[in-house]
């Protein structure tokens, strides 16, 4: 098993949404902080790693919502670097809130960068050495994230705020594409219960990108298709599956 850390959060007011229900972007962000935090403690920061020319850029991320939590409320968010192999890094996160029960469990994948050439790099001992993660062959792959089909959509630019450290656009700003198409009233009465989103391609300030989805009404369930192009190019694709609140 790999090194466990656990940031406690108090969920702000500018976490949430009108339901007072914390963003699928806030929670994102806050639990990027939470590894970023543990990689500094083990000598492993985002400075370390882009001394040696590289960048950590998330591909993968699968969700299981059991609640979101609510503004004002206190969680714990725990991370593990699982396991890794040649190329891939596996990271869970957990959030607890204050009676121990889970509420949100988030498994991501990570790779390295290179800044320079934006190539995919291979994952050195010293570098995943300090978080004790298993070393294995196998590559872990998610549910498959089946293809929009009769798509809406609406574009969105590319603003300075929403490229980070890496030169790209921040993963958080992926799902404010991917969901603010679906509408005020739709967003206001649903609550994701289950997320599979992939991340196929960088996106680059003034890239004018097309959030396009669909929405598959079946008896057992509510889900809706997404995925962020530009022009015939897919940047990024997600599953999303819901309920009534």
């Amino acid at each position: 098993m790999g090194k466990r850390y656990t940031m406690p959060y108090e969920v702000a007011y500018y976490d949430g949404d009108i339901t007072k229900k914390m963003t699928l972007p806030s929670m994102l962000a806050v639990v990027i902080r939470t590894s970023e935090e543990q990689s500094a403690m083990l000598g492993r920061s985002a400075e370390y790693i882009g001394s040696l020319g590289l960048g950590w850029v998330i591909t993968n991320y699968e969700i299981t919502i059991n609640r979101l939590p609510r503004v004002g409320e206190k969680i714990d968010i725990t991370t593990e670097a699982m396991s890794y192999n040649k190329y891939f890094c596996y990271r869970n996160f957990w959030i607890h809130d204050e009676a121990g029960n889970e509420c949100v469990l988030i498994k991501s994948t990570f790779v390295l960068m290179n800044k320079e050439n934006r190539k995919m790099g291979s994952v050195s001992e010293e570098i995943i050495a300090p978080y004790e993660s298993e070393k294995i062959k196998k590559i872990q792959r998610s549910e498959k994230i089946e293809k929009v089909e009769n798509s809406q959509s609406h574009q969105y630019s590319v603003r300075y705020f929403d490229i980070d450290g890496n030169q790209h656009v921040n993963n958080a700003i992926y799902f404010n594409w991917l969901l603010d198409v679906l509408g005020y009233d739709f967003l206001s009465t649903h609550q994701p219960v289950h997320v599979n989103v992939k991340f196929d391609k960088e996106v680059e300030y003034g890239h004018v990108v097309e959030s396009h989805y669909d929405i598959v009404e079946g008896e057992a369930e509510l889900k809706t298709r997404h995925e962020i192009r530009i022009g015939d190019q897919l940047y990024c694709e997600a599953n999303i599956r819901w309920q009534e609140i």
